[in-house]
């Protein structure tokens, strides 16, 4: 399993979590927004390794526009379960292209 795919399960789970909707709240506020910057770092080098790859993009660019409005209190519990489904759909997708290409290479 590449890196890529490794951060998109690790950012997919993470923004789960925080989509959660009490839980997700209280843990961004509790820690002062810094799960917001931490998950903004998380998405860009992860876009970054995609792109390396050539994968998938719309899950890391989607994550990176929901760190930077998630502080907004419902937008933001949304955004971040919508972000979770695109990451954890994009890892998946990952696993099983990469699964048929080595196939065909066969």
């Amino acid at each position: 399993m590449s890196t890529s795919k490794i951060l998109k399960w690790v950012t997919g789970a993470l923004e789960a979590v925080l989509g959660i909707p009490v839980l997700g709240g209280a843990i961004i506020l509790s820690f002062f927004w810094t799960p917001l910057l931490l998950m903004l770092i998380l998405h860009i080098v992860t876009l970054v390794l995609t792109s390396k790859e050539d994968g998938a993009k719309a899950g890391s660019i989607l994550g990176i526009v929901t760190s930077c409005i998630g502080w907004i209190p419902i937008v933001g519990m949304i955004m971040h379960i919508i972000t979770a489904v695109f990451l954890i759909i994009d890892a998946a997708k990952s696993e099983t292209a990469s699964k048929t290409k080595a196939e065909i290479v066969r």
